[in-house]
């Protein structure tokens, strides 16, 4: 499509109501310019995607409560927040399932939340990534998640799922797109930790040495470069 003829539909989704008021702080406060930039490059389908989307992820916000993130920390075994943790695991799992070289051509792709959602596909890091952005940005803090490379033995793959730590010493609770119930870490003998991140750091399988930022990892510096240049859209 012509870049006017973006504008204008990207406009239309505004104007119709399919999209929330602009405020460009939260995940789902999608600009024009992001909307023309999605229909552009996923089709029609791609800005109605992320509509629907943002319609998700705001009512699941307004389930968890605007003290939500202040509630959390004082949760220390995970049951408060697991309602909410169900809710973005359940909806970023009905994304259909594709591997990189399927989906984008390459053999080793990150995508954004938004190249996951609005083209409707991907694989594990996709999910992981999507989920660990959405409760960021619901408010949970970053040091109880992290985004885990494992080893599926059963699968014989490597793989990645997010785990949620309700304390930095407590069993994880494990978020995986091949198993829609959300299980502690003990009960996925199947997934051998490699190493995992967050926002602020990186850990070997044990858990306990750090190795340094997150940002030593490539695809995950290239991901937030992404998300930076789709914020300023």
């Amino acid at each position: 499509m012509r870049g006017t003829d973006a504008k204008i539909a990207a406009s239309l989704f505004l104007l119709l109501g399919l999209f929330s008021p602009v405020v460009l702080s939260g995940l789902v406060d999608f600009s024009p310019g992001l909307i023309e930039h999605v229909h552009k490059r996923f089709g029609v389908e791609g800005p109605r995607r992320l509509a629907q989307m943002q319609l998700a992820v705001n009512r699941i916000k307004a389930t968890a409560g605007k003290d939500f993130g202040k509630n959390v920390l004082r949760s220390t075994d995970g049951q408060f927040e697991m309602p909410i943790l169900r809710q973005v695991n359940d909806y970023y799992n009905r994304v259909p399932y594709f591997t990189d070289q399927e989906h984008w051509g390459v053999n080793d792709y990150w995508a954004t939340p938004v190249e996951f959602v609005a083209s409707w596909g991907g694989d594990c890091e996709d999910y992981a990534i999507a989920k660990y952005m959405t409760l960021k940005d619901l408010g949970i803090p970053a040091e109880r998640l992290r985004i885990t490379y494992v080893r599926a033995t059963r699968m014989g793959e490597t793989h990645m799922v997010l785990a949620y730590y309700p304390t930095p010493t407590a069993e994880p609770w494990i978020l995986d797109n091949l198993v829609d119930e959300i299980q502690p870490g003990s009960a996925r003998s199947d997934l051998v930790p490699v190493y995992s991140f967050n926002d602020e750091d990186l850990w070997l399988a044990s858990g306990s040495t750090r190795k340094g930022g997150a940002s030593t990892v490539r695809l995950w510096k290239e991901m937030i470069e992404k998300m930076e240049k789709e914020r300023r859209m």
